[in-house]
């Protein structure tokens, strides 16, 4: 007994003081799309707050690729001290499972710290394309079959499986084209190089608002607050279509416990601070803010869904 309760002692006077202090140097944070995508935009808003929480830089690290696999991989093998996190969302935690037959990660070779937003897509045509509805692209999608291309994010994206989805319930034929991120293929939507896209609020909706493309609808359950006017896609022809992006703050496996509790204290705060909420909400972004034991929650509960999805559109990486 005696025994146990020195060695314990020491163990506390060994680790408190390392937790005590921590962080106390920069942090690494792993963005795995690229840069002025959605998912980088929304994490340097919250970690420019943690920043001032915390009282060290976060640095901000892109790591596109492979359906977000690249960048994922960078924050599994990271050393498990606090120092390398990053975003882990809908693709790399549910998606990319049932599209790619071998990835090199499971979920639990993370730690899941907490599910910081929810968004939904923005389906918007080239301002050239001749409709302006929903029902009027499908109309246009089934007499011109494969004469409109679809430009998406990236393979394995809600934006490419929210259109595999659409044209299978919709019953219409469209060319998907996959980029290396949203930038790019906003710059292509609005060039005309593609017609239709399918891409989070977060990204389309400056675009959307200035006219430089024009929304037909949302994926979401609920309309949007920045286009109330705008139908979902559910209301506007294609019922019971919903698509919902998520994400939020991972690290590697076996991430101190302590550590885990103080991250996620933290991003909680930082979540609803006036600074982060109000930008969140101008992006038309929901503040979520979960428990670690949530975030998993979701993740488990999200992976069988977007199998099925992925199954029942037939999608497939190009």
């Amino acid at each position: 007994m005696r025994f146990h309760f020195f060695a314990t002692l020491f163990f506390l006077l060994l680790c408190g003081p390392a937790l005590a202090v921590y962080p106390d140097k920069p942090i690494r944070f792993i963005v795995p799309s690229a840069a002025g995508g959605s998912p980088d935009v929304l994490m340097r808003i919250l970690t420019a707050e943690l920043s001032k929480r915390l009282g060290v830089p976060f640095v901000i690290i892109n790591k596109p690729g492979a359906n977000a696999v690249i960048g994922t991989m960078e924050i599994v093998a990271a050393a498990p001290d606090g120092y390398t996190l990053g975003y882990g969302n809908i693709v790399s935690l549910a998606i990319v499972h049932g599209l790619m037959a071998n990835v090199p990660y499971r979920v639990e070779d993370l730690t899941l710290i907490s599910n910081c937003l929810r968004v939904a897509n923005l389906l918007a045509v080239n301002n050239n394309v001749p409709v302006h509805s929903v029902r009027e692209l499908i109309d246009y999608a089934r007499r011109n079959p494969d004469k409109l291309a679809m430009g998406s994010a990236g393979n394995g994206t809600t934006g490419h499986l929210g259109g595999e989805l659409f044209k299978a319930m919709a019953g219409v034929s469209m060319l998907h084209v996959p980029y290396r991120g949203s930038p790019q293929a906003i710059n292509d939507l609005i060039a005309g190089e593609v017609q239709v896209m399918f891409d989070n609020l977060t990204s389309l909706s400056g675009y959307a608002k200035s006219g430089r493309v024009r929304p037909l609808a949302v994926s979401g359950p609920h309309r949007s607050a920045l286009f109330p006017d705008l139908p979902t896609i559910s209301e506007a022809g294609v019922p019971g279509y919903e698509t919902l992006a998520w994400g939020g703050i991972v690290g590697p496996a076996n991430l101190p416990p302590e550590i885990v509790a103080k991250l996620n204290r933290e991003i909680v705060t930082a979540l609803h601070s006036p600074a982060v909420s109000r930008r969140f909400a101008e992006l038309d972004t929901d503040v979520d803010g979960s428990t670690p034991e949530q975030f998993l929650s979701i993740a488990r509960r999200e992976r069988p869904r977007w199998a099925e999805i992925i199954k029942r559109a037939g999608a497939k990486i190009d």
